[in-house]
């Protein structure tokens, strides 16, 4: 059986991080890509990943490109292609420069691979997932955005150490836009199936989820040349495993709402059942008065960054 074809876009650390993760569950064959100037850097890379498969036990073939030609076909491509944030500046410092690089990748998968499932992972997230779809021309269901599944993983992580448990057996969902102003569902989050407010006094309840708000700003701070890549790598990798293998996951992603939540027209953080199609279904969730107040803030900013890019 023919396996499934995966392209990536961009072969910084993001994108060949992504690489590494897919390859290791045997997702697909993967190509990796990147501009003419760096040639010789993503196919290095990829036959250094290829060289690993003995070892880990993947049968994944892997080629690096700076051409689309060889993605011609793809299940679904993924678009880390951009530049990364630097301390001091905050995604939306990236709007402009990065829209420009986006609409030039959709334009390309959708040209090599026009029935493609394209996850978006450039920052600033929710504004180049709508970038990306204008340009591409494809359907909502199959454009979604790579963001819900990083932020609920920083979540779950800092939450599963606070309690002293596995990571596992927290759950946990957070809602709309990937930046300081996303919501998490804090009354909707367990661990072992108890309400995590039964376990975490509220003080540090309101702590981590500061954090967790922070969570790249506190990684390029510490990298101060460059930001993080093993966590967004990792989700992603998820988000691709989940429509290769049809697994019907409830994830929080950036999805096309129109009527959902009565958003609009956007793409913002909701939970998803994300499947062979993409974007499946979006899952409305009732929200309290804060919650709603929260996300209604954090649409808006995504609405005034959509507004800020002319499309």
């Amino acid at each position: 059986m023919k396996r499934p074809k995966i392209t990536i876009v961009g072969a910084g650390n993001v994108g060949s991080m992504t690489a590494v993760w897919a390859a290791s569950r045997n997702l697909g064959d993967i190509v990796l890509v990147d501009v003419p100037q760096v040639d010789g850097m993503p196919q290095g890379k990829a036959l250094d990943l290829y060289e690993a498969s003995p070892i880990f036990g993947f049968d994944c073939h892997i080629t690096g490109a700076t051409s689309y030609e060889p993605t011609a076909g793809s299940d679904v491509a993924v678009i880390t292609a951009g530049l990364s944030r630097k301390p001091g500046m905050s995604r939306d410092d990236l709007l402009k420069v990065n829209a420009g690089i986006v609409r030039e990748v959709a334009r390309n998968i959708a040209r090599h691979s026009p029935e493609a499932i394209m996850i978006v992972v450039s920052n600033p997230l929710d504004a180049m997932v709508y970038a990306a779809w204008k340009a591409s021309g494809f359907p909502a269901r199959r454009v979604v955005g790579q963001a819900g599944v990083l932020d609920t993983a920083r979540y779950r992580a800092f939450l599963a150490e606070e309690i002293g448990c596995s990571v596992e057996d927290v759950q946990a969902v957070i809602l709309g836009g990937h930046g300081d102003d996303m919501v998490p569902l804090v009354r909707c989050t367990t661990a072992g199936g108890i309400p995590v407010t039964q376990l975490v006094s509220a003080e540090r309840l309101n702590d981590i989820v500061l954090r967790t708000r922070n969570g790249g700003a506190e990684i390029v701070q510490l990298l101060k040349t460059g930001s993080a890549f093993y966590a967004p790598a990792a989700a992603t990798a998820q988000m691709i495993e989940a429509i290769l293998r049809d697994r019907k996951r409830i994830l929080p992603c950036a999805a096309y709402c129109d009527r959902e939540y009565g958003i609009g027209g956007y793409f913002v953080g909701v939970p998803c059942v994300l499947g062979r199609n993409g974007v499946e279904r979006i899952i409305e969730v009732d929200l309290d008065a804060e919650e709603r107040r929260m996300f209604e803030e954090s649409v808006n900013h995504v609405r005034q960054l959509v507004a800020a890019l002319g499309a």
